[in-house]
């Protein structure tokens, strides 16, 4: 199957670099300069500028502009593509089908995962394209349908901007480790190594079960939670989450 990214930015290479394994890749970007480097960076795939008049149809077309970028970029697309997969967070089925021509229409939200084929992507749809929808992104990760726009709006502040609180958490365990005096090569390793295997547990268990399992009375884990507690941790991560929701929203109105 063929793909053509239309976008150039950080998550259409991550996408590039996972699904180039499996499908024939092309990107199209509107900034010359910024392809150009791009094809020095990527020279497995095809880069090229999207003309004026750029012809879509029959593609399988996977949409990675920023959200504000639509109508400017939608524009520029002619005929109708087989296949519209959306990544624009907040951005409805309706708004999409009434700017660009296609068959069948997908949104996902697919994470930075992606270029190491670790990205847990929620999607929605037309469900005539479901089958293919699930190939496509199972080959870069692990996939969840979900049957609304809204679930996957939530979703996108989990599954999207998860990244980045969970790479502030790592930053932080790694900076804690320096303060108490181990370097900071031996911190990040062992952050590493601390991720990877709660991935491992969080398979099988309920997150309560594994803090309650290393969590001794008067221990050290338990000093280290009520500080946690203290500084309203929790509740900064569940409004983290509703904020970025929220924008998603917003982002879609706009």
């Amino acid at each position: 199957m063929k793909l053509t990214l239309i976008g150039n930015g950080f998550m259409a290479q991550a996408l590039a670099k996972g699904l180039i394994k499996n499908f024939d890749v092309e990107i199209l970007g509107r900034d010359e300069k910024k392809i150009k480097a791009l094809q020095e960076k990527m020279p497995d795939i095809k880069v090229q500028l999207l003309s004026d008049k750029e012809n879509i149809a029959n593609k399988n077309i996977i949409f990675c502009v920023k959200p504000y970028a639509l109508e400017s970029v939608a524009v520029r697309l002619q005929g109708e593509a087989n296949i519209l997969f959306s990544i624009l967070a907040g951005t409805t089925l309706d708004k999409l089908k009434k700017h660009i021509d296609s068959k069948y229409y997908v949104r996902t939200m697919p994470n930075v995962a992606a270029q190491i084929s670790k990205s847990t992507t929620t999607i929605t749809g037309d469900k005539e394209a479901k089958n293919i929808a699930l190939e496509l992104f199972n080959s870069i990760g692990k996939t969840i349908w979900v049957n609304t726009e809204k679930q996957l709006d939530i979703a996108t502040a989990v599954a999207g901007s998860g990244p980045a609180f969970l790479a502030l958490i790592a930053e932080s365990l790694v900076d804690g480790s320096v303060k108490a005096g181990l370097e900071r090569h031996i911190s990040k390793e062992l952050v590493e190594g601390l991720f990877d295997g709660f991935a491992s547990l969080l398979k099988n268990n309920h997150p309560a079960l594994i803090k309650d399992s290393v969590m001794s009375p008067g221990g050290t884990t338990s000093a280290g939670l009520f500080e946690l507690e203290d500084g309203a941790v929790r509740a900064s991560i569940i409004k983290a989450v509703n904020s970025a929701h929220n924008k998603a929203c917003e982002l879609g109105e706009k």
